[in-house]
């Protein structure tokens, strides 16, 4: 083990209420803005510990600000605390076993990613108070990020404006800084309008709004032929207009996920899709609506940032593994294919290691591809302040996101030492940011200059609201 510094005494300090926040949080896991006991027991210990919290910021009843300290830079350290639909799963076995059918569960580790967040915040509060330092550390308590792009909505809002970086991080199965690399995205709603009539005896009355959906979805499945093949377009029927097959379907309902690797070549894949809908329309004598639900830009690099921040994940080194989170880890795998497993490691550009359960590795600055990525909302923030993330390992080699497995792992001790890691990370670059003005001048003179030459357009346009319940 490394010598500790100041502010990794004070992370480990506090480190048993953050394993208590996380595991509370994934016990009540709630989906995209209905967050409510969640975000309140992350205001609880906000306040406990003396920040100033305000909630309900942006327009988001579960989204809040906490901030502790005085006067100069104020950085910002982001945490989410959302779950996903459909992921219930008991804790701590290697089998898929939900706790409720049907019920949420937090296949993407956001309990841990906002207790260790919230422990990085409150580490540099305390140092900051104990060394009688001039800076602020501010808590955003991020809701929806699972496409509800609640940070977007939050820069709209200015929220960020005085901030002067901001930091983040995510459960992984590896740890280190990878390539700053995401996909803008849009999630678009395409309401179908048409007219029922019966599908026997008068199929020429009727107009198939269920026809037009299927049509606009062949034609964007023609479309990937001809777009980058870094640009992704997902889609759902949300409403199929019904299920009598002798009807036909009056109104039906898609949600179209558009992802691309730049803001632009985003919006030009936005309005192919939107003319291939205004087609099935005409093809069907139907009428479309289209609606934006969310969006988010790519994500910006701060090279400098980036570096400060590998270097300390090089002093602290790996997360403390021991041989029972070894043995759980390996369990977990015996789930997975190889295939699975490999991809894994392919995804940094590491080799795999035979038997290894659990990584303790640092991971090269700037591993990663340009492929196998998704979409985040941080990305709207790096637009707006010089922005940096870390990966943490706090799960099994092989999990896919969005998993049972994943959830399974979210109460484990390896999940517990992966998140007190990713703290003492955060913090001690705030701390460094505090103390070395220049490395902070110097990342906000690179954004700038990025900023110079690249106008951003928040993909979240004035007319688009947050998809509350």
């Amino acid at each position: 083990m490394p010598n500790l510094s100041p502010v990794d005494a004070l992370v480990e300090a506090k480190a048993v209420k953050a394993f208590a926040l996380s595991d509370r949080v994934w016990e009540m896991p709630e989906v995209n803005f209905e967050e409510a006991r969640s975000s309140a027991a992350h205001a609880e210990l906000l306040r406990a510990e003396g920040f100033a919290v305000e909630t309900g910021v942006a327009g988001m009843p579960t989204a809040l600000i906490a901030e502790a300290g005085r006067g100069g830079p104020v950085i910002a350290i982001m945490g989410e605390y959302d779950a996903l639909p459909g992921l219930s799963q008991v804790a701590g076995i290697a089998e898929q076993k939900p706790l409720a059918e049907g019920g949420h569960g937090h296949g993407c580790g956001h309990n841990m990613l906002g207790a260790g967040s919230l422990l990085a915040a409150i580490a540099v509060k305390d140092y900051l108070a104990q060394r009688g330092v001039a800076a602020r550390v501010r808590y955003y308590g991020c809701p929806a990020e699972e496409g509800g792009s609640a940070k977007g909505f939050m820069v709209r809002a200015g929220l960020f404006d005085d901030v002067d970086a901001a930091l983040c991080w995510h459960p992984a199965a590896f740890t280190g800084v990878n390539r700053p690399f995401s996909l803008a995205c849009a999630e678009l709603q395409f309401s179908f309008s048409g007219r029922a009539s019966h599908a026997s005896s008068a199929p020429h009355l009727g107009r198939s709004a269920l026809d037009a959906v299927e049509l606009m979805h062949v034609g964007i499945n023609y479309l990937r032929e001809h777009m980058p093949s870094t640009a992704r377009v997902h889609y759902a029927i949300t409403d199929a207009g019904g299920s009598a097959p002798n009807v036909v379907q009056a109104f039906a309902q898609s949600r179209v996920l558009v992802r691309a690797h730049s803001l632009s070549e985003m919006w030009d894949l936005v309005s192919r899709v939107g003319n291939i809908a205004e087609g099935a329309g005409l093809m069907t004598g139907t009428t479309v609506e289209r609606k934006q639900i969310s969006g988010d830009a790519n994500l910006v690099a701060s090279p400098g940032l980036e570096g400060a921040l590998h270097a300390v994940l090089e002093r602290l080194g790996g997360p403390d593994f021991d041989a029972t989170d070894d043995a759980y880890a390996a369990a977990i795998q015996k789930t997975f294919s190889t295939a699975d497993i490999a991809a894994s490691y392919g995804r940094f550009g590491l080799r795999p290691i035979k038997g290894e359960a659990l990584s303790r590795i640092i991971y090269p600055l700037g591993a990663g591809s340009d492929h196998a990525v998704g979409s985040t909302d941080v990305g709207s923030v790096s637009w707006v302040v010089p922005t940096v993330q870390c990966r943490v390992a706090c799960y099994a080699i092989g999990t896919p996101g969005h998993s049972w497995q994943l959830v399974a792992q979210g109460q484990a001790p390896a999940a517990h030492k992966g998140l007190q890691l990713a703290a003492k990370a955060m913090a001690n670059l705030v701390v460094e940011l505090i103390e070395d003005p220049a490395l902070l001048a110097r990342a906000k003179a690179d954004h700038a200059a990025f900023r110079a030459e690249n106008p951003f357009e928040n993909p979240l346009g004035p007319d688009v609201v947050p998809a509350l319940p």
